[in-house]
């Protein structure tokens, strides 16, 4: 491992704790189904997909998924895997703001759920770059051709 890749795995971590901060804080809205969580984001969004008694289930899918990337964004061996789905995760989100009923100003904050969104989907990919070592080496052990790729 060169000098710039073990300073970025160093940098990681703060982005890893943003990512685990970010989740963790957010899980106590869609758990317990807030008004704001329910009727801001998961309901107008159930509504568009066409499935508008299935508000709960989805947003507790969300929320679990959420709590897995956490955890695993913490560890440093899983770090790269929860990283990759909270780039996922944070894929949707972002998406669902720009394309669907939600908008980017749901609550008339000026779209900070947004913001928060796109810095946590920078923050994945950046933790994802740090440890792209070991999501190539799981890539050759499953025969898929990867070209590793080094930092400086």
């Amino acid at each position: 491992m060169t000098r710039t890749d073990r300073i970025l795995r160093l940098l990681a971590w703060p982005a890893a704790i943003w990512i685990a901060y970010e989740f963790l804080w957010y899980e106590q809205y869609k758990l317990t189904g807030h008004p704001a969580s329910v009727e801001g984001i998961f309901q107008p969004l159930a509504n568009w997909f066409g499935i508008p008694a299935y508000e709960k289930p989805f947003r507790l899918t969300v929320a679990i998924m959420e709590i897995i990337a956490a955890l695993l964004v913490l560890v440093p061996l899983t770090r790269a895997w929860g990283a990759l789905l909270a780039v996922g995760l944070m894929s949707g989100a972002i998406f669902f703001h720009t394309i669907g009923p939600i908008g980017i100003d749901p609550y008339g904050d000026g779209g900070q759920l947004f913001k928060e969104a796109c810095f946590t989907w920078v923050m994945g990919v950046f933790v994802a770059y740090a440890h792209r070592q070991d999501i190539f080496a799981v890539a050759a052990r499953c025969g898929l051709p990867v070209r590793a790729v080094r930092a400086g």
